[in-house]
């Protein structure tokens, strides 16, 4: 523990001399309020920033961000960075698709420029949120260097770590409200991370001090091989593959799935085998294993157009664009809602430890977990809790919103007085399944309440 902490000490060093020589300089930023969209009959219901925030030491970085103020109480309620997945995905997709206060109006879309309806379980009825377009190269985001599309994921946490720490300085009536990281699938990755270098550089004394309480993760991506090797039992679980299947794979991989010693021939056939058996169930979505798998059918294929084209529709559209306050000529390839083709790389293969410390710490963390998604199985985080040796609080229960059942949750604590909430319910993206129910999950969790 010692030598990791250590390690993660000294590699802040130079971090937090960039930050204060940072800060001791304007901070450069544009930003814009957005009153009208096109899209969107009349004057928006809620207030909408777009801007940018440079980053790195010359602030070559230009980090695209919408910020959405709460709609209930904005001097109390709390402030979140929302960060998507991929890595890649923009800030949008949690704005339309999950958590935010639009949603395209699908029944009326036909090609042309979409049209939005309001959402009224968007998690700004009850937080100011910030969506942003990172790593850099995602959404409307760039750098005028080539080299600066070069990120992984500890440079990503350091980039949204100088980002906030400059937007809360170009908007200090938000410094004392409660400050929560989230994100969802890779982005649930990157959430501890940032949240560890603001606990960093809290206890370093960069200014200006930020409030963070913890963070909410949603079918994160934790450990690389753990996550992939929690499929098979999952898959066994919900009867995907049959017990003489599991049971062959157990006996003969010993439990471990990923990187199996090439010398075992005998595992080896046995994920041969299961490798097969998914590739024949490839009717499965495996964000939702009980929703329709969109690449097997054309009619399903026509829908998934349906669903998530507009999104390219609306945002390549100049109209749009200059509505947006996007600097013209800084993205030399059209918008896409996940950049799959970004200079990334994936130098954090766990961040288990970063839970730990952060929990040590006294950090308040949610954590919900898709119990039908196949990708990360909720036993991954199931089990990456467990391995935190926490006590338990809450023994597992359901949870319910209008007298349905949701999901299950557990409450676990720490010596210290910090809490992890788990979750279950929903798909991969959960919000984008269960909107209403996230939603009270969210506003429970927020005030403290049991879910």
């Amino acid at each position: 523990m010692s030598n990791t902490t250590g390690t993660i000490s000294m590699a802040l060093l130079p971090v937090v001399l960039v930050l204060l020589h940072m800060i001791s300089a304007a901070a450069a930023s544009e930003s814009y309020v957005i009153e009208t969209l096109p899209g969107y009959p009349g004057l928006l219901p809620f207030k909408l920033e777009t801007g940018y925030i440079g980053v790195g030491e010359d602030e070559d970085l230009q980090l695209f961000y919408y910020f959405i103020e709460s709609e209930g109480d904005p001097e109390k309620d709390p402030l979140i960075l929302w960060m998507n997945g991929g890595p890649g995905c923009s800030g949008f997709t949690g704005l339309v698709y999950e958590i935010g206060p639009l949603n395209f109006n699908l029944s009326s879309y036909d090609g042309s420029l979409p049209s939005f309806i309001l959402n009224p379980y968007s998690w700004t009825k009850i937080a100011s949120i910030i969506f942003i377009d990172s790593p850099v190269g995602t959404g409307f985001s760039y750098t005028n260097s080539p080299e600066g599309y070069y990120r992984s994921d500890t440079k990503l946490a350091v980039d949204n770590h100088m980002f906030l720490r400059k937007w809360l300085l170009n908007h200090p009536s938000f410094l004392e409200n409660r400050l929560y990281m989230a994100g969802d699938s890779y982005g649930g990755k990157i959430a501890p991370l940032v949240a560890f270098e603001i606990a960093q550089g809290n206890e370093a004394g960069l200014q200006p001090w930020m409030n963070l309480k913890g963070y909410i993760i949603g079918n994160a991506f934790t450990d690389a091989d753990r996550d992939v090797n929690y499929r098979v039992p999952y898959a066994h679980r919900m009867a995907i593959i049959s017990d003489d299947y599991y049971e062959l794979l157990k006996t003969s991989c010993n439990n471990e799935y990923v990187n199996p010693d090439p010398s075992n021939l005998q595992c080896t056939y046995a994920l041969r085998l299961f490798k097969e058996l998914v590739q024949c169930t490839q009717n499965i979505w495996d964000q939702h294993i009980l929703e329709p798998n969109f690449s097997y059918d054309q009619t399903i294929l026509w829908l998934q157009v349906k669903i998530y084209w507009p999104s390219f529709t609306w945002a390549r559209d100049d109209s749009v664009q200059e509505a947006l306050g996007i600097r013209k000529g800084t993205k030399e390839e059209e918008w896409v809602r996940c950049n799959r083709s970004s200079a990334y790389t994936s130098d954090v293969r766990s961040v288990l430890e970063y839970h730990k410390l952060l929990n040590e710490k006294g950090y308040q963390i949610l954590a919900y977990s898709g119990d039908h998604d196949f990708g990360v199985p909720y036993i991954s985080t199931l089990k990456w809790i467990h391995r935190l040796n926490l006590t338990i609080e809450d023994a597992w229960r359901p949870w319910r919103v209008d007298g349905q059942i949701a999901g299950y949750t557990e409450k676990y604590k720490e010596g210290g007085g910090s809490f992890i909430t788990f979750a279950t319910g929903a798909g991969h993206t959960a919000p984008e399944y269960m909107p209403k129910q996230c939603f009270a999950m969210l506003k429970r969790w927020l005030s403290m309440f049991p879910l």
